[in-house]
């Protein structure tokens, strides 16, 4: 009686992973050889890893990664790619995320760039960190929008909040004077303060070509091309080859 009175106010509570886990406690019989410190921090383990997973799963919903299933783990450093296997154990880290600094990945359409930015992304998201992905077309038609129908403030609003915030295939269509301003405008409001990575099919430094009005393709090329961390994905297009699944499983913020 006691024990069903116990996981009725743990329900109340929300705490349905430590009444799940009592529950199991009393269905086994050896846990009484257990103390009550070990069976205790069971069940505070249970209701944290059931919290922890949840919030993983949150933000990786949130995170509209290109390659959801994407893992540092199953990068394929085949040697045509040219990865640097040592720069990506280093950036594995995430402290360039933490100090609000910018990744850039090229290579040709194909070698996988999406991949691993949403590699990053998703180790991001397993340490609790905020990460939104965005196509640089769709984001600036959005922006497009925002700016008839009243929305552009928040949208840009919501485009600072992230830690890690995702652009990807930018340069596959030159930006005209207004798409040019509002580029800039979100890598400006980031700048130094929240970190951008950005792919594309352009090296580096073909990248202020795709800006109509060369004054903000210089404003924005002096932000993201100083002191970012880059990335250029080399070898044959990957595409048509079997998705992988992640080696991690949804575990700990």
């Amino acid at each position: 009686m006691m024990v069903n009175q116990t996981l009725d106010k743990l329900a109340v509570m929300h705490l349905r992973a430590m009444a799940a886990e009592l529950r199991r406690q009393n269905e086994l019989p050896a846990m009484s050889e257990l103390s009550f410190e070990e069976r205790f921090g069971m069940l505070v383990d249970a209701q944290w890893l059931s919290r922890n997973n949840a919030k993983l799963k949150r933000l990786l919903k949130l995170a509209w990664l290109t390659e959801p299933n994407a893992c540092l783990a199953d990068i394929d450093y085949d040697p045509q790619r040219k990865l640097d296997r040592a720069q990506i154990a280093r950036l594995s880290s995430l402290d360039w995320i933490r100090s609000g600094q910018d990744l850039l990945v090229t290579g040709a359409t194909g070698t996988g760039k999406s991949y691993i930015v949403s590699a990053f992304g998703r180790e991001a998201c397993c340490s609790g960190i905020s990460v939104r992905t965005y196509r640089v077309g769709r984001l600036l038609t959005n922006l497009e929008i925002g700016r008839g129908d009243g929305s552009y403030n928040k949208l840009m609003d919501d485009l600072k909040k992230p830690d890690l915030l995702i652009l990807d295939d930018f340069g596959l269509e030159p930006l005209e004077p207004d798409a040019s301003r509002d580029f800039y405008e979100v890598i400006y409001e980031r700048h130094g303060a929240r970190s951008t990575a950005v792919t594309s099919q352009l090296p580096v430094n073909m990248w202020h070509t795709m800006f109509v009005d060369k004054t903000i393709a210089e404003a924005v090329m002096d932000r993201l091309a100083n002191g970012s961390c880059r990335i250029d994905a080399k070898g044959p297009s990957r595409r048509g080859r079997p998705a992988s699944t992640p080696s991690e499983s949804l575990v700990t913020v």
